[in-house]
């Protein structure tokens, strides 16, 4: 497997320096700024993400949110889609004229197409500044670091990363890839279904996509995560196995400071 480069060297080798960490998500975008260790030195501050959201807007409202928090030296910002080296791919709220499921703009798909989100919030932050998938974040937050390590993260859809050896693999969009019948996974086990299920109902097919995924990924250990994580119901969550582990959400921004320890394979 071949390295990608590394990523921005950390200003702070001394590790007394802080770390600003950002998670953006289809309905809200959270923040805090955390030390060396991973404490936070402020409640973390959310705000609703704000629709239509081109690349100016997300990174204004990520400045506002920043010039309230203390002062840090380097930030790390997770948002939903494709990044690859700090450049979107593609994005599939933010393309959207008023939020998740919504109609798709095809100016704001043009504008967030290619984008180098990292040189933009470098610029709006002054600081060095690190953009992965949302998912990658919170998998830096939790993972171990042996083996093969999956983390899902189950909110307005489905996100995903994994890692091998403490190493992080290159993307994987596996919330569009059909999961029955031409659903996508993040229709199948989405906000929207769990709301018009119900948590029994829901789980259920979050355990089958779990036994759908275990001979692809053939994982030692798969971490659960995400807002809707905790809404597994036990029965459930005795029946997944116990190489899975469900994880606080907080680890969207506790991750915010491992991450710059990872690199991309």
């Amino acid at each position: 497997m071949t390295s990608a480069p590394a990523p921005t060297p950390d200003p702070a080798p001394d590790r007394t320096g802080r770390t600003l960490a950002v998670d953006c998500g289809g309905g809200g975008i959270k923040a805090s700024v955390l030390d060396a260790a991973g404490t936070m030195h402020a409640p973390a501050i959310r705000v609703p993400t704000p629709y239509p959201l081109p690349p100016e807007r997300l990174v204004a409202t990520i400045a506002e949110i920043a010039a309230s928090l203390p002062a840090a030296q380097r930030a790390t910002v997770g948002m939903p889609g494709m990044i690859r080296h700090g450049v979107v791919v593609s994005t599939p709220h933010y393309v959207t004229r008023t939020g998740p499921h919504s109609r798709v703009e095809p100016g704001l798909v043009t504008a967030w197409a290619g984008r180098d989100i990292r040189a933009d919030l470098e610029a709006g932050l002054g600081m060095p500044t690190l953009v992965l998938n949302d998912a990658e974040v919170h998998g830096a937050g939790v993972i171990v670091g042996a083996g093969l390590e999956l983390v899902l993260t189950l909110g307005t859809g489905l996100g995903s990363a994994h890692f091998d050896g403490g190493v992080l693999a290159p993307h994987l969009e596996l919330s569009h890839a059909p999961v029955r019948r031409g659903t996508t996974y993040d229709e199948y086990i989405g906000e929207i279904e769990r709301a018009r299920l119900g948590d029994g109902l829901w789980s259920r097919r979050v355990r089958r996509v779990v036994d759908g995924l275990r001979p692809v990924f053939r994982w030692d250990r798969l971490y659960l995560g995400g807002g809707n994580a905790r809404r597994i119901t036990p029965q459930t969550l005795a029946r997944l196995g116990d190489e899975v582990v469900v994880v606080p959400h907080q680890a969207g921004i506790v991750g915010g400071v491992r991450a710059w320890s990872l690199r991309a394979g």
